[in-house]
């Protein structure tokens, strides 16, 4: 994503679809593990409930059922899809990556088609969305699938009151196509900023290659679980956000009060308010899901355009933009028309 103002490109959103776990798990549930008051955690991470997957809900599985609800919407076969991305805070295994398992689940085992992930964390859908539109505009693609299947709660340390009521799991789906000249649906910009002193904010130090089983056992199990230093995290994302929205909104020629939609990455209700705040935004053009289905890592932002687009809030050639902040400490957005 560079910095000189692209022409707009024109790329239009098919349709989305969703993945939704069966279990519910309602904040109160925290209240009794951790032994606080009735509505201490809704309160404290500002979630009424989110959904946890079963045994039998992996990444894979979730991503592939929201790609067939999509498919579903868009009137299309599994097969007319000339490429299938996966995007994800964690993968479902190291090898092979987990497209390879949802093309598989998709029933095209034997066609061929490409399948790979993009590693962006929670900003793993406007990073792939950013990658893959020249393939579409050059006729390399004529329509690619775009999903997600978040298993945070795998990670969890369900005694850190910061993060254990904060993430939900669930998947998500959206296929893209280029667009025709004559019609309004466009990307205007992109833009992507890493600011790596936040490196250390949130992370998992094991599962790679930095921590090795063999060498000590309980220190793997520990450093498989998830860590964030909120405060820290916080700090950094207010001070970078105001000059990284303006450098997308400049780059796509747009303001603020030009959008229909806001579709941010619902990190945390703390980080949703001031994203409101400094763009001073009426409610209703911020899109909120987090009350309902948790931080879901890079589902949250194809979730949240799910939803804007099912409740009637973005409409055909409507302007919106997608933005959102991810570990490393890095920030990614785009700007398009519906």
């Amino acid at each position: 994503m560079d910095q000189e103002r692209p022409r707009s490109t024109p790329l239009r959103i098919v349709a989305t679809g969703e993945y939704v776990p069966v279990r519910r798990v309602g904040s109160d549930a925290f209240d009794r593990r951790w032994q606080k008051p009735d509505g201490w955690t809704e309160r404290h991470v500002g979630i009424r409930h989110r959904q946890h997957a079963g045994d039998d809900e992996s990444s894979s599985m979730m991503a592939a059922m929201a790609a067939q609800a999509a498919l579903e919407r868009a009137g299309l076969r599994a097969d007319e899809i000339d490429a299938i991305i996966s995007v994800g805070g964690v993968m479902e295994q190291a090898i092979p990556c987990t497209a390879v398992l949802v093309q598989r689940r998709l029933g095209l085992s034997s066609t061929g088609t490409p399948a790979f992930d993009v590693n962006a964390t929670c900003l793993g859908f406007p990073v792939a969305l950013d990658l893959v539109a020249p393939a579409l505009t050059s006729g390399r693609y004529r329509r690619v699938l775009i999903v997600a299947g978040e298993v945070a709660s795998a990670g969890l340390d369900w005694d850190d009151t910061d993060t254990a009521g904060l993430f939900g799991d669930g998947g998500a789906a959206v296929i893209l196509e280029a667009g025709a000249g004559d019609e309004a649906s466009c990307l205007l910009a992109t833009h992507m900023e890493t600011h790596s002193e936040g490196a250390e904010y949130c992370q998992v130090r094991a599962c790679g290659t930095r921590m090795r089983l063999a060498d000590d056992v309980d220190a793997y199990a520990r450093a498989s679980r998830f860590e964030m230093a909120g405060r820290a995290t916080y700090r950094l994302a207010a001070q970078r956000l105001p000059g990284f929205m303006h450098t997308l909104f400049a780059r796509a020629g747009v303001e603020a009060r030009d959008l229909a939609c806001l579709i941010p990455h619902q990190a945390s209700v703390k980080a949703l308010d001031h994203l409101q705040r400094a763009l001073g935004l009426p409610p209703q053009v911020l899109v909120r899901i987090l009350e309902t289905h948790g931080n879901q890592m890079a589902a949250s932002i194809p979730l949240a355009l799910h939803h804007a687009i099912e409740r009637g809030a973005l409409r055909r050639g409507d302007l919106f933009a997608m933005v959102g902040s991810g570990a490393g400490l890095s920030f990614a957005g785009a700007v398009l028309r519906y």
